[in-house]
Formats: C-alpha cells, sequence, structure tokens
C-alpha cells in the first residue's frame, strides 16, 4: 500500500510526572518510590528524543497529556475532599499515559481483512492507577485517527482479561507497507509480580483487527523475567521488519518460539544476545531492549537505547561487538530518558507504533520543528520543577498541573480535549 509509513507517537511527559511507586513488578519505580522528581526536564527529556528521531527522517507523533488529577476517579472512589487516601490520590495523579506502547495495539491496514488500521485501547486492569487511561486515552485516539475510512477503534477487551497494549505485540514484515506477521506475547506467572498480559486478551485482540490465523502467533513470556523485573515484553524483546532482537531468556520456550515465528513468518532475522554477556538483571536494569528499533531513510536499521545502557560496559562492549560484526543492526544511538527511566520506563515505552498514510491522521498530532518549539516552550514556562509525592493534592499543585496541560492544549489547537 503506497504511502504507508510507520510513526512514532510518542506521549508528551504529563506535569504531574511523580515518584510514587505504583507499579509492582516495575522494579525501577517501586525503587524510587517517594523520591522528588523534576516533570520539566522529564518532559523536556522525552521531547528531545522526539526531536532526536525526526533528525534521523523518522516520522513523528505524539499524544498529549491526560487530565490529572483525575478528580472524578477520586469521587467515584468515596476519596474526594476530606476522604482522601493516599494511595488513590496517588493514582488520580499519575502521569503514567506518558508511557504510549501502554496506549493501544495497532495492527496495520496490510495486516487486517478489511485494509483499514485497526486499533484497540488497552484496559490496563491489572494496575488500578493505569485502569483509569483508557477511557481519555480512547477519546484521543478517536481524534487522532478520526478517518473511519482509514481507521477502526474498538473497544477495550473486557476487564476480565488484563491488556496492555503494545508493549506485549511485535510485528514481522518485510517492510512497513508490506503484509506483516503480528507476534502477541502473553504472562502467566510471574512468582510475586502478577503478569499482566492475559493470553485471552491478546486473542481478542487479534480477532477483533481481523488478523489471518496463519499471519499471527502466540507467545508465552518468561516467567522468569517477569519475576525478574521484565512487566512486560519490550522490556525483554522488541522486533522491526525481518529482525527481532532479543534476550536469551525472554520467552518461556525460546526455541518454540522461534520455530513458530519463522513458520509464519520465514525471513526471520534473530538477533539474540545470550545471558552470558548481558544477564538477564542487567538488560531490566539498563533497558536494552526497551529500545527503539527503527529503519533509516537509507534502509539500514538503527537501535535507539537510554543512555544508562552507555553506562554498563557488560551492555555497551555487547553493542560493539555486535556492530563490528556483519548484521542488520548497524547503528545504536544512546538518549537521555533519565526522568522515564528512574520510574521504570524506556525510549519504547515512551512510543506507540502506527503504520498509516500521514495525510489520514489528524495533523495536530503530528510533529514537526514549529510543533516541537511550541511544545518546548510551553513546557519550559508552565511544567512544575520539581514533584515531591508529599506535594500530591495540594491546592496550589491542582492549579499549576492543571493550568500548565490547559496551556498545551491551547498551543496545539486541541481544545476538544479540554
Amino acid at each position: 500500500m503506497s504511502g504507508l509509513v510507520e510513526i512514532n507517537f510518542d506521549g508528551i511527559v504529563g506535569p504531574s510526572h511523580n515518584y510514587a511507586g505504583l507499579s509492582l513488578g516495575n522494579l525501577a519505580a517501586t525503587k524510587n518510590a517517594g523520591e522528588t522528581s523534576y516533570p520539566r526536564a522529564a518532559a523536556l527529556q522525552g521531547l528531545a528524543k522526539m526531536r532526536h528521531n525526526m533528525a534521523l527522517g523518522l516520522a513523528q507523533g505524539f499524544l498529549v497529556p491526560l487530565p490529572r488529577p483525575n478528580g472524578d476517579y477520586l469521587r467515584r472512589m468515596g476519596a474526594s475532599g476530606g476522604n482522601s487516601d493516599p494511595a488513590l490520590t496517588a493514582a488520580a495523579w499519575s502521569a503514567s499515559a506518558m508511557w504510549t506502547a501502554n496506549a493501544a495495539t495497532v495492527s496495520p491496514a496490510p495486516d487486517t481483512t478489511d485494509g483499514r488500521c485497526h486499533i484497540t485501547p488497552a484496559n490496563l486492569v491489572t494496575m488500578p492507577h493505569r485502569a483509569q487511561e483508557w477511557r481519555d486515552t480512547a477519546r484521543q485516539l478517536a481524534l487522532a485517527f478520526a478517518d473511519r475510512a482509514h481507521f477502526a477503534l474498538h473497544d477495550p477487551v473486557p476487564p476480565s482479561f488484563g491488556d496492555e497494549g503494545a508493549a506485549n505485540h511485535m510485528r514481522l514484515c518485510e517492510s512497513h507497507d508490506a503484509q506483516g506477521v503480528e507476534v502477541f506475547v502473553y504472562g502467566r506467572t510471574g512468582g510475586a509480580f502478577p503478569a499482566r498480559q492475559h493470553e485471552q486478551a491478546s486473542r481478542a485482540v487479534a480477532r477483533l483487527h481481523g488478523l489471518e490465523p496463519a499471519r499471527t502467533v502466540f507467545v508465552e513470556q518468561n516467567p522468569a523475567a517477569i519475576a525478574a523485573g521484565a512487566f512486560h515484553n519490550d522490556v525483554v524483546a522488541v522486533a522491526n521488519e525481518r529482525v527481532l532482537f532479543t534476550h536469551a531468556e525472554a520467552f518461556a520456550d525460546q526455541a518454540a518460539a522461534y520455530e513458530a515465528m519463522r513458520a509464519a513468518f520465514p525471513a526471520l532475522e534473530v538477533v539474540e544476545v545470550p545471558s552470558a554477556a548481558v544477564s538477564l538483571e542487567e538488560a531490566i536494569r539498563t533497558y536494552l531492549f526497551n529500545a527503539q528499533l527503527v529503519t533509516l531513510p537509507d534502509g539500514g536499521q538503527a537501535l535507539i537505547v537510554p543512555s544508562e545502557c552507555r553506562a554498563s560496559a557488560a551492555v555497551w562492549s555487547w553493542c560493539e561487538a555486535m556492530l563490528a560484526g556483519n548484521g542488520p543492526i548497524r547503528r545504536v544511538l544512546p538518549v537521555d530518558v533519565r526522568q522515564s527511566m528512574a520510574n521504570g520506563g524506556g525510549p519504547a515505552c515512551l512510543r506507540l507504533r502506527v503504520v498509516a498514510d500521514l495525510a489520514t491522521i489528524d495533523p495536530r498530532f503530528l510533529l514537526d520543528a514549529a510543533k516541537a518549539d511550541a511544545i518546548e516552550k510551553t513546557i519550559a514556562e508552565t511544567w512544575p520543577e520539581q514533584i515531591d509525592p508529599a506535594d500530591l493534592g495540594r491546592a496550589s499543585l491542582v492549579q499549576t498541573v492543571v493550568g500548565a496541560r490547559r496551556a498545551l492544549l491551547e498551543a496545539l489547537g486541541l481544545h476538544e480535549l479540554g
């Protein structure tokens, strides 16, 4: 299909970005619980990553922060006014929607029976602070992808089955505009930590999107990886076109997973990082696999990794050895997203991949230099410099956070989301 390109939609880090440690199984988030956060720096780091990727020649979109604090959530929980509860207050302030890899699962038009791009918002029911997101997320997706001749938007999977979106979904293809094979990764157990992606949720999304069974693969994530802190598959594996970049301990049955993918997509190229070179624990600490694996305009593939990878002797040594070979990944590019990393989200968490014709998308959600400048100016002028978790709920901070988001919507002409 001509005109189709891959667009990465990054979440703009919201002005309520804080470290409340709400995400069980996310080791970075729980480790940094109670620390002071820096929303302005976080948002500027995220924007710098978007500019970095645009400079590489990649198409870039964005989604705006959701309304926070979520007063409706607190009212429905009976926790507003004098009945406040610290945990619920923290949930109502959560800026976790910045990680748009969890916003939805996206199946491009070449893969679907009706030739439209299908999008299912994730229900995120496993974590209370995230389960509140989908309605506002769906509202934003419906605005950005309003052209029903090209996009089909579904309701979330019923909440009996946890769905965490594209963080547990990969696509293999010869090129982004060709028919692909979609890989859904689900979990069963993670020791003390919950497996967030239910197999039935993945299968439901595949059916709703009209995917061909022969071109759809379901594999189980390694329970040991979940127990080690890989709460989503994209913490241990990422795919782009023919390439699967994965840790050797990503899947419950590594050999069977490769076999199933190759049966559906014979051109598969696996780049496996052995445990002896980079331990599972080090891979999770540095988020080597929570990277953006992208195709550059010259056809080569690049891995956009968090700067923590450059600081790890084991990880960087392996990256240098990989680049010295003749493999499909030809560049490794570190970016600074430390504020997001401290809450458990790397470069891949911050983006939702959509393959579509740019002309079919609401242009207000597509980044260019002028919009980037306007976003940067708004963040610099209105985002709080820092937030201590004890500040959550204070009237002065409410006013600042609400006003900052309003200023951003005005700068982008997105008044419908106010």
